[in-house]
């Protein structure tokens, strides 16, 4: 009922499509590899700014993965994601690592240093009395 060619037919057409399914995982490494190194050099080019800002928001990503070895086992990972709001009231968001994430709060004021997509540092104001008062 099922038989094709004599039961060839299978074999003919696996290879094809595994043939297939790694030319478009390839492109697909390729594309995201292109765009990454695309990114990198348009950071390179942009010019470094030291900014007065303060933080707006904080939030985190968090992904899950599935390994495929072992249904019963699992990881995760986060990506910590801070707004900033410039003076002019322009607001931008940048990816920082897990300890400078912990080290702000909303609400921090100082001064924001960046390239491009690329977050550098960002050094707090001395709270004062009066800002409290």
């Amino acid at each position: 009922m099922y038989d094709v060619g004599g039961g060839d037919g299978l074999f003919t057409v696996a290879p094809a499509f595994i043939g297939i399914i790694f030319v478009i995982i390839l492109i697909l490494f390729i594309v995201n590899a292109f765009n990454g190194l695309s990114q990198w050099k348009k950071n390179e080019e942009s010019p470094r700014l030291s900014v007065p800002a303060h933080v707006i928001s904080k939030r985190t990503n968090v992904t899950r993965h599935d390994h495929l070895h072992d249904p019963h086992v699992h990881s995760q990972s986060s990506s910590y994601f801070i707004t900033w709001e410039f003076d002019s009231g322009d607001r931008t968001e940048f990816r920082i690592s897990g300890k400078e994430f912990g080290l702000l709060a909303e609400g921090d004021m100082g001064t924001l240093t960046f390239q491009g997509t690329r977050f550098i540092d960002f050094s707090r104001k001395k709270h004062t009395q009066e800002k409290f008062d």
